[in-house]
């Protein structure tokens, strides 16, 4: 039996659908859940002065070299992430940009960082588990010793986190790993370490979230004393008067959720952070994977489509040309 190659074509399509949509062996892989120790920081916006000790410390801390001198005290120049900066302060601006936390003219500070994600996707489709996440804590890390270089983690996070460095000769992965090396020594990581106002926040994510629903249910103009460092600790920066937020944090449902908080004062999109969807890409990506690939159906269907297609070629080119005169 000869087969041509749009029926094939057209088999091989109608197999892999039939196969996504097959309830059988495969069932749909959901979301995957907060792991039980879970650490991350909350990031507020509407705490930050834009001093970026945070960035200057993640250096030191990480023995990354300054690219170009620092011009001020506590002020670093780098102007976004990847192998000579793991996490950078942006800022929003518009119009006159006279008032702190206000969209129309008004202005902004956001943290761009891993958001170490529960249902990661860097973790998914890295073939050699350069990229992990802890079982306890939750900490998406990079194990460079395992790494193929082949990108797939930079291609796949919708954070655009990892970074990978195409002007060394050796080049590497680079993104946060929250300072697990700090971590070791009974530190907190340098970010929430440094800041002085307490916009940059670290502990178990449980309390990170309690401590955002706390402020976004007080009322604007409220006089209370932040959390400085790490949740629970008891150290309490100057007393502020509480913002009016945008009722929402981040990372809270955002593809599954991430152990990175963000709170602000105006629209996230506007301060670079994208919307997503509840579903995790990752989730999405192996059912459909191991969908496909159940009881081999839908590749040993590919396999015959190719045998036939070389076994009719071959008998073309045994009989010759055929006569079309």
């Amino acid at each position: 039996m000869s087969i041509s190659r749009r029926n094939f074509l057209k088999a091989a399509t109608v197999g892999a659908v039939a196969a996504v949509a097959a309830p059988g062996d495969a069932a749909a892989r959901g979301n995957l859940a907060m792991p039980p120790q879970a650490l991350g920081l909350l990031f507020d916006s509407t705490y930050c002065v834009g001093c970026k000790a945070c960035v200057t410390a993640c250096k030191q801390a990480n023995a990354i070299p300054f690219a170009t001198p620092v011009r001020e005290a506590h002020r670093d120049t780098s102007i976004d992430i990847g192998a000579g900066a793991l996490n950078v302060i942006k800022a929003y601006r518009h119009g006159d940009a006279s008032v702190k936390d206000r969209e129309i003219n008004g202005f902004a500070f956001a943290k761009k960082s891993c958001m170490h994600c529960v249902d990661p996707s860097c973790v998914s489709v890295c073939p050699v588990s350069a990229m992990q996440k802890a079982p306890l804590t939750g900490i998406v890390s990079h194990h460079k010793e395992n790494c193929i270089g082949c990108r797939y983690c930079v291609a796949s996070c919708p954070y655009g986190v990892p970074r990978f460095e195409y002007d060394q000769a050796f080049p590497a992965i680079s993104k946060c790993q929250l300072c697990r090396h700090l971590r070791d020594e009974g530190r907190i990581p340098a970010c929430a370490e440094s800041c002085p106002t307490g916009a940059t926040l670290y502990g178990p994510v449980d309390l990170l979230k309690r401590e955002a629903e706390r402020r976004l249910a007080m009322t604007p103009g409220t006089l209370y004393k932040p959390e400085r460092g790490q949740a629970g600790s008891g150290e309490f920066g100057r007393p502020r008067a509480a913002s009016t937020y945008v009722q929402h944090i981040y990372g809270d449902k955002e593809l599954g959720g991430t152990q990175v908080l963000h709170l602000s004062g105006v629209p996230f999109e506007k301060l670079g952070m994208p919307t997503l969807p509840d579903r995790s890409y990752a989730s999405v990506s192996e059912t459909i994977q191991h969908t496909i690939y159940a009881g081999m159906a839908a590749p040993a269907l590919v396999l015959a489509g190719l045998v036939g297609i070389i076994s009719r070629n071959k008998k073309k080119s045994e009989h010759g040309p055929e006569d079309r005169s």
